[in-house]
């Protein structure tokens, strides 16, 4: 079921009073917007980094991942990633949207009655941290966020103690479902664009995102106990129309940012090969919903391209190529923001139940799964491809590998979370790309942004040293 939700023009004034350009003026902006109505500012923050983490989802993540690839403007693709070009910056679009949830946050504590807003700005704190920690490794975490503490210089902490730490990860998601649990005033909820004040799909969000997380260290930590407990209480997004999404729209402001862009940036981006390959391969409908047959086609065909060329030395026909589909500019209306789904929930279910961290039957949570992405990608299930090339107990692919599959699938445009997938799982098989800049490695992190060896230099400095001089091929805490 979609959700259609009209972000007002007051975004404009939130995002200039909000925005910032590097990392000292996130920490230290001493106009922050601390004034500002918290049901405004909450609109501003999930708004912001949904739409943000969208685009760069589809210029940069999506290239990653191989969803598709980049015909020019390409170094980001042949994995120069200290090199952005169209996008492949999600600093600042983590630290912004951050900090202004921290004054969400502060606001809850201090003011009676903001109270509602605690439990929310909690678990929104724990979605952002995990996302910035899963594609950098060690980041300025405890220390950062907060102007009022003048902390311009914070200290990188390790990703283990973001995750595991009290003011870190998992433990915000307990603090905020304990948050909305306790929370008894009559005061609602207001500027919510996921749930729509219903704090029940607050504590489903928070609880899947567990699960997710969970899964994510389940190779450092022992977290059986806790996920056979999630599963069993099911309290966690089990169905499309419970999703933690909000819709874009056909016009502006709330439309998605690539199909307003000029056709040119847009066209930039074309079907990978390796998208190709697994859709084809897997008779999977979805291809025609998420790309289009390449112009010079003359058989309804679909085309793609391997990742990572050097256009200074090959030369590509845009018309032998596929395009993005029309959910992806023509009719955007059917596209959402993604925080998170059922799908994804019941696909890192599946993958538990697979390795026998819960009891639970991985089969049909693996074809429930494919069943809501289906249906979330607005595309008929075939009757044959449970039992076709999709097959769970398939003679040729792992259980677990058919499990990834369908979540790479799924997530594409969904930032990084193909990629970190794949650095995590090694699933599917991505290809060595036409010209990389790095050595035919694919990388294993995001590189530290220019700017923080200016900005943060004696934090900076240590944190280079311990990835090899700011390496992207360096695994985060959780891979290595």
């Amino acid at each position: 079921m979609k959700r259609t939700i009209y972000i007002l023009s007051i975004f404009s004034l939130t995002l200039l009073i909000s925005c910032t350009k590097d990392f000292e003026s996130i920490n230290t902006n001493p106009n922050s917007p601390s004034s500002v109505q918290p049901s405004l500012l909450l609109r501003q923050v999930i708004y912001n980094f949904g739409e943000e983490m969208s685009y760069e989802g589809f210029v940069a993540g999506d290239l990653l991942s191989q969803h598709r690839t980049a015909l020019d403007f390409n170094l980001f693709d042949r994995h120069a990633l200290k090199s952005p070009q169209l996008g492949g910056n999600p600093w600042p679009i983590f630290y912004k949207n951050l900090r202004d949830n921290d004054i969400i946050l502060n606001q809850s504590r201090t003011i009676e009655a903001f109270k509602v807003y605690e439990g929310p700005a909690l678990i929104l704190k724990a979605y952002m941290a995990a996302g910035l920690t899963d594609l950098f490794g060690d980041v300025p975490y405890f220390e950062a966020f907060n102007g009022a503490t003048n902390m311009v210089a914070p200290a990188y902490d390790k990703q283990e103690e973001i995750y595991l730490n009290e003011g870190g990860i998992l433990d915000n998601l307990d603090k905020g479902i304990a948050a909305i649990q306790n929370y008894t005033n009559a005061i609602t909820l207001e500027g919510d664009i996921l749930f729509n004040g219903d704090l029940e799909g607050w504590i489903r969000f928070a609880n899947s995102l567990k699960i997710k997380y969970l899964i994510r260290i389940s190779d450092k930590e022992n977290v059986s106990e806790r996920l056979q407990e999630l599963y069993n209480d099911n309290l966690y997004i089990t169905e499309n129309s419970e999703n933690a999404i909000f819709n874009f729209t056909n016009s502006n402001p709330n439309s998605f940012r690539l199909s307003q862009l000029r056709a040119g940036d847009f066209n930039n981006f074309v079907l990978s090969k390796t998208m190709e390959d697994i859709l084809i391969g897997l008779e999977d409908t979805r291809i025609s919903t998420l790309f289009k047959p390449f112009s010079n086609s003359t058989a309804n065909e679909y085309n793609g391209l391997l990742n990572g060329i050097d256009p200074t030395s090959t030369s590509v026909s845009l018309g032998n190529y596929s395009l993005a589909g029309t959910a992806f500019r023509e009719d955007s209306s059917t596209l959402d923001a993604n925080f998170i789904t059922a799908w994804e929930v019941h696909f890192a279910l599946a993958e538990a139940a697979e390795k026998k961290l819960i009891t639970a039957d991985a089969q049909q949570l693996y074809e429930t799964g494919v069943t809501l992405a289906f249906e979330y990608w607005n595309t008929a299930l075939p009757n044959t491809y449970l039992i076709g090339n999709a097959a769970y107990n398939h003679v040729t692919k792992t259980p677990l590998e058919q499990i990834i599959t369908q979540k790479w699938i799924a997530n594409i445009i969904n930032g990084y979370e193909g990629w970190i997938e794949y650095n995590r799982t090694g699933f599917p098989e991505l290809r060595t790309i036409s010209a990389s800049l790095n050595n035919n490695l694919i990388p294993l992190r995001m590189p530290y942004p220019a700017e923080e060896e200016t900005l943060n230099a004696e934090n900076y400095s240590k944190a280079a040293l311990n990835t090899d001089n700011n390496s992207i091929n360096i695994p985060v805490w959780w891979n290595e």
